[in-house]
């Protein structure tokens, strides 16, 4: 088993495994709504409508992270009100932000004398080079997270299944649709500087998807997310470290592979249960007849 144990006995590679299991932590807390609510496609918009404030953020020698919070802010502003217009689907404002975000990123970064490397790191990230203050960092996100979480539950729930009754119990939709999107913001901007915004979005959708395959209540959803994601962190990592592969891409890789594991025994699971359910009828009738 040393082969399983070796890797994290070096020290950046631990560190790599603990922001993994923090992001995941973070992206299921979102996730889960995001995969309930059907909002996959904002999710990914809003990971990579980041470019141009990291971009400009970049160049101008400023924090990243506050020109990724501020991009990503213009994103969740421009998607609520493009959203109000009774003309406009919901999914043609993101898809029209989605697209002008990252166009005027890539112009932004095209001004740069590392472009490659730049937007490279924007994608893929770097998981390898978390720092000590990064895994500070992303405690905290995970702390405001769970506040956040717990806090507006109640409204969360009603407005993933019925909105109108959300607004009938008096638990401000709206209010309560902007908190969501605060968390996923929260969730996109405090990891893709680590892990880079395709393994934010991939650990933001596959684990939750794999696990409400499985699980009804929401909390066990999150739950089972996490630890999902976070094998996904450890399976990527040793696969990286003995592939030689892309970290990053590694465990985005083995997260996405988990979810069509989890749909394909899910589907077993179903079709046993059907045969099970329509051979105990069968019994049920023979003996009827019998009697």
């Amino acid at each position: 088993m040393d082969w399983l144990f070796v890797p994290f006995e070096v020290s950046f590679v631990a560190r790599a495994l603990w922001a993994g299991v923090l992001v995941s932590s973070v992206c299921a807390l979102a996730g889960t709504w995001v995969v309930l609510r059907g909002m996959a496609f904002l999710g990914d918009a809003m990971s990579h409508g980041m470019l141009p404030g990291v971009a400009l953020a970049s160049l101008l020698g400023g924090n990243l992270l506050l020109g990724a919070a501020l991009s990503a802010g213009v994103m969740t502003l421009g998607v609520t009100a493009l959203s109000r217009s009774s003309r406009l689907s919901q999914d043609t404002a993101i898809g029209l932000l989605f697209v002008g975000m990252l166009s005027l990123g890539v112009i932004v970064v095209s001004h740069s004398q590392s472009f490659a490397v730049d937007l490279t790191g924007f994608l893929f990230g770097d998981v390898l080079a978390v720092r000590q203050q990064d895994l500070g960092f992303l405690a905290a996100a995970l702390a405001v997270a769970l506040v956040v979480s717990a806090l507006g539950h109640r409204s969360f729930v009603a407005l993933a299944f019925d909105p109108r009754k959300a607004h009938t119990l008096g638990l401000r939709p709206r209010f309560a649709h902007a908190c969501l999107l605060g968390l996923v913001t929260l969730a996109i901007v405090a990891s893709f500087h680590v892990v880079g915004t395709l393994l934010v979005f991939s650990l933001l959708i596959a684990p939750p998807a794999a696990a409400a395959l499985w699980v009804d209540r929401i909390p066990a959803i999150m739950l089972g997310a996490a630890l999902l994601g976070a094998t996904a962190t450890v399976i990527g990592l040793v696969a990286s470290w003995h592939w030689g592969t892309a970290a990053g891409a590694t465990i985005s890789a083995i997260a996405v592979g988990l979810f069509f594991l989890s749909a394909l025994a899910a589907e077993i699971r179903h079709r046993a249960q059907r045969l099970s359910t329509a051979s105990r009828g069968r019994v049920e009738a023979g003996i009827e007849r019998l009697m």
